[in-house]
C-alpha cells in the first residue's frame, strides 16, 4: 500500500502570541515494513524550523521557533509513505510470555528500541493491580507470546466502548479502565499497563490508520484523526509485533508508524512552550488516502 498523509494542526489564540518554541514529531519513522518516500513540512504565518534530537522514544523530532507575533499558527505535514507488512500469524514455535520477560530483562541493548527501556512503568502510564490482574486472565506465562497479546487486545476490543467525550489527553488508564470508555490512547495505555505488569515490554506506538476501507469492509475506528496502539516484543526473532486494541486486529498495511516510546508524553505529535496569554484553541485535520497504483 502507497499512502498520501495530510495532517494540518491550527492554533487560535485568544490573544497575540511573542514567542513561542515547539517539538514536532510528525515525520514518520523508519520502521520495518514501511519506507517513508517523500515528506514536506509548512509552518505559516511564520517560523523557523531546525533537526533535533530525540530525548527519548523513536521519533523524527522538528524544533520550531516562532519569534514574532501571531494569532494563528498552522503546521502542515504531508508525507507519502509505502507500508509492505504482513498480517502476523502466531506459531507453535513462538517464544512464550515467560521466555520474552526473561530476554528482556537479560537485555543489553541499550537503544531507544531495546526491550528493556519498556518492561517498567513510565510517568503517564504507571503500574496499577487492578489494571494488571483484569490484564492477567490473557497473560498465563506459558502462552505463546502473539497468542496472547492479540487476545488480551481483542479482549479490550469488545468490552470496552469507543467514546471520544469519555476521556481527556491527560486521563489516567485508570479511569478510562473503571469506566470501560475512551479513545484509541486509552485502550494503548490501558493494555501497556497490563502487559508491563506481568513483566512483558510493551511500547507506545503513534501514527495513522488507513481513512479508506477495502471494498465491502467497515470503515476502522480512529480514521481522520492520530492513532495509537501498543507495539510488544516478542523475542529477537519476532522482534516488535503490533496490536491495535482499538480495533481488535494485528498492525500491518493499514498502519503508518510515527513514532515510538514509552507513553504517549514521549512522542506527542506537537508540544512545547508558547509565551502569550489569553485562551488557545486546537484544531487538527488528519487524511490518509491509499494510493492508485501506476
Amino acid at each position: 500500500m502507497i499512502y498520501d498523509i495530510r495532517h494540518v494542526t491550527t492554533f487560535d489564540y485568544g490573544n497575540q502570541v511573542k514567542f513561542a518554541r515547539c517539538n514536532l514529531r510528525l515525520k514518520p519513522i523508519d520502521w520495518p515494513g514501511q519506507t517513508l518516500d517523500d515528506y514536506r513540512l509548512t509552518v505559516s504565518p511564520v517560523g523557523r524550523t531546525s533537526p533535533a534530537r530525540a530525548e527519548a522514544g523513536l521519533a523524527n523530532v522538528t524544533r520550531l521557533v516562532v519569534d514574532s507575533p501571531v494569532r494563528t499558527l498552522t503546521i502542515e505535514s504531508v508525507a507519502r509513505v509505502t507500508v509492505d507488512r504482513l498480517v502476523p500469524i502466531p506459531a507453535v514455535d513462538d517464544p512464550t510470555l515467560a521466555d520474552i520477560a526473561r530476554l528482556a530483562r537479560a537485555s543489553s541493548d541499550l537503544s531507544a528500541a531495546g526491550p528493556a527501556a519498556y518492561i517498567y512503568p513510565s510517568p503517564l502510564i504507571p503500574l496499577d493491580p487492578e489494571i494488571g490482574a483484569w490484564c492477567a486472565a490473557d497473560l498465563d506465562p506459558t502462552r505463546g507470546s502473539l497468542e496472547a497479546g492479540m487476545a488480551l487486545a481483542r479482549r479490550i476490543q469488545r468490552e470496552f466502548a469507543f467514546d471520544a467525550d469519555a476521556t481527556f489527553v491527560d486521563t489516567a488508564p485508570i479511569d478510562a479502565f473503571r469506566q470501560r470508555r475512551g479513545v484509541c490512547q486509552d485502550f494503548a495505555q490501558i493494555m501497556i499497563a497490563g502487559l508491563r505488569a506481568a513483566g512483558l515490554p510493551a511500547a507506545y506506538a503513534s501514527g495513522y490508520i488507513r481513512t479508506i476501507p477495502p471494498p465491502g469492509q467497515a470503515r476502522l475506528v480512529g480514521a481522520d484523526a492520530t492513532h495509537a496502539w501498543v507495539l510488544l516484543w516478542c523475542g529477537p526473532a519476532r522482534g516488535w509485533v503490533g496490536m491495535d486494541p482499538t480495533n481488535g486486529i494485528w498492525m500491518a498495511a493499514d498502519h503508518i508508524v510515527t513514532a515510538v516510546g514509552r507513553d504517549y508524553a514521549e512522542i506527542a505529535p506537537v508540544d512545547g512552550v508558547v509565551l502569550g496569554s489569553g485562551a488557545q484553541d486546537m484544531a487538527v485535520s488528519v487524511d490518509v488516502a491509499p494510493v492508485d497504483a501506476p
